[in-house]
């Protein structure tokens, strides 16, 4: 799955920036009430060199392997279960929340934010589409493209609307029978798999209780979380691998959960901030209700 491969590589690599050019990381991690031109500047020059570094990392170690072709576009919406297209989702919506979190922390004014870092993740995605338009093995798919605009729009929508961000994008994985049976495709080992193993992955809407049912005496941090999974896929689309087919029948999952809002957690410290505004891409274990249609509903411990 190189959209969040390449969502977790851009995160790593701006947070090190971040934390590498000041010794006084109080001070450095606290947004600036005005625009500080130097650490736009520093900002943009980093976002350029590591969009760029990706680019030719993504050109040599994806596509290298691959046949190049003409231009040309694919039809692949039915695909995995959609569940590719909601990671599109959610790997745009949490680029482009983190386009706007840097931003800010270069006092950049608020429709700047959202004109040239919310959008971080729609340019970025764009172009690996365009890359997969001149590989043979996939193609451009407009479907893809619809999912980027879609995870952007949800993070600008929100800000328009609320000025903040009520409902969240996040992510949850956990390990399946599945990816043993085809590692070249669903990976070999945790960290492949966790890329790459549609049938682990949990994508959730994690929406803050509070910000919208102010008068509840409930913490300002719990979240109420939908969650949207599917397994039994070893192909993409049952295809015959070697004459056989062993793809599955897919069932796909719907969830119900409680999640917690880290934004919403209340510290002084800029790195906490910090660090709670990374982990805040990823979904919280907790008891989950499962529907299927397989199975109906079932309620499962702490799920991941």
């Amino acid at each position: 799955m190189r959209f969040l491969a390449a969502h977790i590589l851009l995160l790593l690599c701006l947070f090190q920036v971040q934390a590498q050019t000041q010794t006084n990381f109080d001070y450095f991690l606290t947004p600036s009430d005005t625009l500080n031109q130097k650490r736009l500047n520093g900002v943009i020059i980093g976002e350029s060199v590591i969009y760029t570094g990706s680019m030719l990392a993504l050109n040599e170690l994806w596509y290298n392997d691959f046949d190049r072709s003409k231009f040309h576009t694919v039809q692949d919406f039915n695909e995995w279960s959609q569940m590719d297209k909601v990671g599109h989702i959610y790997s745009s919506y949490q680029l482009g929340r983190l386009g706007a979190e840097i931003l800010n922390w270069s006092g950049v004014e608020k429709h700047n934010q959202l004109k040239f870092g919310a959008t971080l993740g729609l340019v970025f995605l764009s172009t690996v589409e365009v890359f997969d338009g001149y590989s043979e093995e996939w193609g451009f798919s407009w479907s893809d493209m619809a999912a980027n605009l879609a995870g952007t729009g949800i993070f600008i929508g929100q800000e328009l609307l609320w000025e903040e961000q009520r409902i969240s994008l996040k992510y949850s994985f956990h390990q399946t029978k599945y990816a043993p049976q085809r590692p070249d495709k669903l990976g070999d080992g945790f960290f492949e798999e966790f890329l790459k193993d549609y049938n682990g992955q949990t994508y959730w809407l994690s929406a803050n209780i509070k910000s919208f049912f102010p008068g509840l005496e409930i913490p300002s941090w719990l979240n109420v979380a939908l969650g949207y999974g599917a397994e039994g896929m070893l192909t993409a689309d049952s295809q015959p691998i070697n004459g056989t087919l062993i793809g599955q029948e897919a069932v796909r999952q719907y969830y119900l959960s409680m999640d917690i809002d880290f934004s919403r957690i209340k510290t002084n410290s800029p790195l906490l901030k910090t660090l709670f505004s990374l982990v805040n891409t990823l979904k919280v274990p907790f008891p989950t209700l499962e529907f299927t249609d397989k199975n109906g509903f079932r309620l499962l411990g702490i799920y991941y």
